[in-house]
């Protein structure tokens, strides 16, 4: 029965706490032989990132009810900062082999700021937090809001994949920036295994912070403004609160931890490409939380390795052709029928549960 008291209570956190478990134990479990392959670890450090990057989404969209079909651009924004620090890491600070192609002499200035170590690594936030700032500033400002704002997050979303593919010799164009090892080395081969684990371990402190933070902040007064923004912004303006500037900080919050993401996913897929940037991507994203539960935080935790495991185990063999409209058809049915989406259909399910067993109805 305590159990179920601390479930009532904290089930998100509990829920929480059992995913990390869990991933925590993937490495021991590669040790003993119970998973197969390290591709497995690599999968799973991947949907870290993933999670990161739907918490994100779920401040902006499911407690503040801007719906961004953007954030593919902030996530990629961290990526390439973090990969273009580990080519100049790997280079020691000379331009690479597609600069020469490219026809250019001499490293880029932009690229200059990457070789100090380890102080460039912040870019990995300075520069998504930056670029939101801008555009949240004068948007917000405005009182932008709604479907008008989705475009706008779709356009600047856009327009930047197209400008990275077209600055071919400082970027690399559609290719990206390949053939990246993780900031502990290669994690390729039973070799370099240890720092496979250790990159882990770390996506998944981050992943804990960023849960973390994330519960703090809406579980305040300020978690409460940002539903009242949500709900009304127009009473919420009236009532005397700066509106636009909460909306700017969670924006570029929001921004921050996709870049973040962005940081780990590089890290673990060993490249970065103007594919992770594009409209699509960014939409797939909203997916996650919309599914997992908006509006929750840990449905979007639950939400982004919900849809990455489906897509990685359909997108291969007799379901190769088909998989996207599954998840296609999954989202729909979710908005239609189950618009508080796992979580909502548990926690509608939950407390009936619960009180079977209270009452000797179900076996405990």
């Amino acid at each position: 029965m305590k159990a179920l008291k601390l479930f009532e209570r904290h089930g998100s956190n509990v829920t929480f706490g059992i995913i990390v478990f869990i991933l925590a134990m993937m490495p021991v479990l590669l040790m003993l032989g119970v998973v197969s392959s390290s591709s497995t670890i690599l999968f799973l450090g991947k949907c870290i990132s993933f999670a990161i990057v739907a918490i994100g989404i779920d401040l902006i969209w499911g407690y503040t009810g801007i719906l961004s079909l953007g954030h593919g651009l902030y996530f990629a924004l961290g990526g390439y900062a973090m990969a273009m620090y580990l080519k100049m890491q790997a280079t020691g600070g000379q331009i690479t082999d597609f600069m020469h192609i490219g026809g250019l002499t001499e490293l880029p200035f932009v690229w200059e700021f990457f070789t100090l170590s380890p102080g460039s690594l912040l870019f990995v936030v300075i520069t998504p937090a930056v670029v939101a700032w801008i555009v949240g500033y004068f948007i917000f400002k405005n009182r932008v809001k709604g479907v008008y704002f989705s475009i706008i997050s779709q356009a600047l979303t856009w327009a930047a994949c197209s400008l990275f593919i077209a600055m071919s010799p400082y970027t690399n164009g559609n290719v990206g920036i390949t053939e990246i090892k993780s900031i502990f080395g290669s994690i390729k081969g039973s070799a370099n295994q240890g720092n496979m684990f250790l990159l882990f371990y770390v996506a998944i402190i981050a992943l804990v912070a960023i849960y973390a933070l994330s519960k703090f902040l809406v579980e305040r007064k300020f978690g409460k403004v940002l539903i009242a923004i949500r709900d009304g912004e127009n009473r919420t303006y009236f009532s005397g609160y700066p509106v636009s500037r909460y909306k700017t900080f969670i924006y570029v919050l929001s921004a921050a931890f996709a870049g973040v993401a962005g940081a780990i996913f590089v890290n673990f897929n060993g490249c970065i490409t103007p594919s992770q940037m594009t409209i699509t991507y960014s939409i797939g994203m909203v997916i996650w939380v919309a599914i997992g539960g908006r509006g929750t935080i840990i449905g979007a935790v639950i939400g982004a390795f919900f849809i990455n495991i489906c897509e990685y185990n359909l997108s291969s063999g007799s379901t190769v052709e088909v998989w996207q409209y599954i998840i296609g058809i999954l989202f729909c049915v979710t908005i239609l029928f189950f618009k508080g989406g796992i979580v909502g259909l548990v926690q509608d399910t939950a407390p009936r549960i619960i009180e079977k067993i209270r009452t000797g109805k179900v076996k405990a």
